[in-house]
């Protein structure tokens, strides 16, 4: 079922891909991982996925990526990850955060090496859309292209609202590491 889905997403991923150019060179993710990391003054909490799924079209450095909601594991307990799908991030009304944008530095994708590069797009968390600049090192070689970011998040910029009697639990900006690597789509 999971994989049905994640098939699902990519064809929608390409569909908007194949929307900004006639001719694709597209990679894909459906495994990429992501965590983030609340360090309040009373607890750490952390998780991760790995159900991160997107799509870069090479034409004109498009992309588009997105993320189950529910799909994190880890947190100090049970209870907390509850809180996490019900309270917080309210995952049955907004089931996914999405990226979607264009890098901004042109690159030679025929090239192997790293390079640090800018996606500039719209940041959708909890049915709220961002603008942000995210840092990335992009890795290439042949038929492959690794991509490792760190961010933050700043709950207030996407309407997460915490109780006043877990504010000394839960940090006010999330820190978030994403590392995947993308294959080309034949």
């Amino acid at each position: 079922m999971r994989r049905l889905a994640t098939l699902l997403v990519i064809l929608t991923l390409a569909l908007f891909c194949s929307s900004h150019s006639n001719q694709q060179l597209l990679y894909f993710t459906d495994s990429g991982k992501i965590g983030f990391t609340s360090d309040a003054p009373l607890e750490v909490i952390k998780a991760n996925s790995t159900n991160l799924a997107g799509i870069l079209n090479l034409s004109d450095r498009s992309f588009s990526f997105s993320i189950p909601m529910n799909s994190f594991q880890g947190f100090n307990s049970a209870l907390q990850k509850t809180h996490y799908n019900e309270n917080y991030l309210e995952t049955e009304t907004f089931p996914k955060s999405t990226f979607n944008g264009k890098i901004i530095e042109e690159v030679n994708f025929n090239s192997s090496g790293t390079l640090n590069v800018r996606a500039k797009g719209k940041l959708r968390i909890h049915g709220i859309e961002q603008d942000r600049i995210i840092r990335c090192t992009l890795k290439i070689i042949p038929g492959s292209i690794s991509v490792e970011t760190q961010f933050t998040v700043p709950l207030q910029d996407h309407d997460i609202t915490i109780p006043s009697i877990v504010q000394q639990k839960i940090a006010e900006v999330i820190d978030v590491s994403i590392s995947f690597s993308m294959q080309e789509m034949k």
